[in-house]
């Protein structure tokens, strides 16, 4: 019996323990979000556990130049005296993008204990083919060779570059190279002025390459850095070059002596050909983006700045409920645009309805064009009458830049029965035009006929000292208040100065959130909410817009307010430092704590000087 019974024990728990091992499974896919036409590059499909029978995807509109390659590892993990071990499984193909347009690759499909589970489909932009321009190129003086104009260049490609205002446009920087790189960093940065910025980069601090023909020449293809822009104004605006350096591995000829010298043949091979490292600062071209005005013919009134494809939809959690107690009406936009700027629109309710602030959430995601998500809006609201009820369609207006006009969207309309709740000793009957309210109880009392004496008794209070003190009191606490409530009027009205008073508290919190993605080991998450922190707390303490934002313009204003020096360089290499520190080699844990630990150390020290 007892042995039956540890059996049966031992059973369940294997079963629980496979069951928290077939939860924690995933299965990804790994690709570049944009490629150019003739390039080759890799698809990845990777599984976090032990699979059989994997089935790939069927690649319409690439052309196959070998796969799938197979490869496993393995890692051992000891906690607090606790092993654990994960297989990872890798899935390789290599590609050739071979006409431009956007595609998707469909879903892989492997099966883990008996149980089949996909990856996600990935979504693939083909770019015209890339240039080898010299003008792509800015090559450092001490190149020996003249070829080295064409051996490494970096290029910013746009998606498009003929937009509407608020239209997003992808830009991917990807560098160009036919000899070793190393030490790969940022020299500047642009400040796209003009321009609402994201960085979509996924990198996770590797470079993944690919290979393309320019000119009969093969090139590696990396990718260095991808955005999202949404312009903000009309007209020409014109993106910055962005600028890098690397250590380049250079061949060079070296002159034979008639001294034989065994270490030059072991170092240098049969004709003497030696390598060197170079410096090179490279910088991709400037790009000018040609912005249209959004078209005034036809525009709505409910038009709030949206513009993009969008989905809209309301619906409430219930339609029956009584009186004092709440339902939730939800709003949601979804679709591919600036998900991040939009303003959702407000319900239209009855004048009996108590309404409370919204919670509003975004979920924004990217993929080959771009940004895409919903955002929502959750009103929490309290019906005080009881009655039937109609809540009108709410109109939400959108650009459609793809079709080139406005589109307006409405949501459903919603009907609700109120009841009298249980504990209301009055009700009220509502009518569409509220012309009518009936109240019905026992809250009314007649009035007192009888001939009653009255008389005064104890001492009379009004007038007296007691009387006199607390109407002096209020009178003193009322001034006050008053004036209490000017000054903090007036300074709410004085948005610059809200905004200086409040850039510590807000650094702080960016400084904070940056600090629990550095532990829970997030790099991407963690630079862009650190390179936030910073510009944030300059904008709001110099009082700069975030767009017009840049190295010079923090330089010259830090200071105009009498900054010291130091601090004002130290502030300017911290922003470079942040813009190439995923890039560089090292412990990434360390390097994100440097950064943090310097961020703290600035903002106090600018803090004394920017009061």
């Amino acid at each position: 019996m007892k042995t039956r019974i540890i059996y049966i024990v031992a059973l369940l728990m294997a079963s629980i323990q496979l069951l928290d091992a077939q939860s924690d499974v995933s299965f990804k896919t790994i690709c570049k979000k944009q490629v150019s036409v003739g390039e080759q590059f890799q698809v990845s499909y990777e599984l976090n556990g032990d699979g059989k029978d994997f089935k790939s995807p069927n690649f319409t509109n690439f052309e196959i130049i070998g796969g799938p390659f197979t490869s496993t590892s393995s890692s051992v993990q000891i906690i607090n005296g606790s092993v654990s071990r994960t297989n990872t499984q890798t899935f390789s193909f290599h590609l050739r993008a071979i006409k431009e347009g956007v595609f998707t690759i469909p879903s892989a499909s492997i099966t883990v204990d008996r149980k089949k589970i996909t990856s996600e489909p990935c979504e693939i932009n083909v770019t015209a083919s890339a240039t080898s321009s010299g003008n792509y190129s800015n090559n450092t003086s001490n190149s020996t060779n003249n070829n080295n104009k064409k051996e490494v260049f970096l290029k910013a490609t746009p998606n498009k570059k003929k937009v509407y205002q608020g239209e997003q446009i992808l830009l991917t920087y990807n560098i160009y190279y036919t000899i070793p790189i190393s030490q790969l960093s940022v020299s500047k940065s642009p400040s796209y002025s003009g321009f609402w910025t994201k960085d979509i980069s996924d990198n996770d601090g590797s470079l993944q390459q690919s290979s393309t023909i320019i000119d009969g020449q093969p090139y590696n293809v990396a990718t260095i850095k991808e955005m999202v822009l949404f312009p903000q104004k009309a007209g020409e605006l014109t993106i910055e070059p962005l600028e890098l350096s690397c250590l380049a591995q250079i061949r060079q000829q070296r002159q034979r002596t008639n001294t034989y010298d065994p270490f030059e043949d072991f170092f240098g091979d049969v004709l003497g050909t030696s390598y060197t490292n170079v410096r090179k600062e490279i910088k991709s071209q400037p790009i000018t983006i040609e912005v249209l005005p959004l078209p005034t013919a036809n525009k709505p009134n409910s038009f709030n700045g949206a513009v993009g494809q969008f989905t809209f939809t309301s619906k409430i959690d219930k339609n029956e409920l009584k009186v004092n107690e709440a339902f939730t009406l939800t709003l949601t936009v979804s679709g591919k645009g600036n998900i991040e700027l939009l303003e959702l629109p407000k319900p239209i309710l009855p004048p009996d309805f108590e309404v409370y602030d919204p919670k509003i959430s975004t979920t924004v995601k990217n993929n080959a064009l771009g940004i895409y998500g919903s955002k929502k809006a959750e009103y929490i609201i309290i019906p005080r009458v009881s009655g039937d009820f109609t809540l009108d369609d709410i109109v939400f207006s959108y650009f459609n830049p793809s079709l080139k006009k406005y589109e307006t969207l409405k949501s459903d309309i919603h009907a609700i029965q109120v009841q009298k709740g249980e504990s209301s000793t009055s009700s009220a009957i509502y009518t569409p035009g509220q012309a009518d309210i009936k109240y019905l109880g026992s809250d009314i009392r007649h009035i007192n006929v009888n001939d009653n004496d009255l008389n005064i008794t104890g001492v009379n209070f009004f007038m007296s000292t007691t009387y006199i003190i607390i109407i002096a009191g209020m009178i003193v606490i009322f001034v006050v208040v008053l004036v209490i409530y000017k000054k903090v009027n007036k300074f709410n009205k004085n948005q610059a100065l809200v905004k200086n008073k409040q850039a510590t508290k807000v650094a702080k919190k960016r400084l904070n959130n940056a600090h629990k993605y550095m532990i829970s080991n997030e790099q991407n998450s963690f630079y862009e909410e650190f390179s936030q922190a910073l510009w944030g707390y300059i904008s709001d303490k110099l009082n700069i817009v975030r767009s017009q934002l840049s190295m010079d313009s923090v330089r010259e204003i830090m200071l105009s307010k009498e900054v010291s020096e130091d601090i004002v360089n130290e502030f300017v290499e911290l922003l470079n430092n942040c813009e190439y520190a995923r890039f560089a080699p090292g412990d990434a844990n360390k390097k994100m704590d440097e950064l943090y630990q310097k961020g703290i150390e600035l903002i106090t020290k600018a803090e004394k000087h920017l009061k």
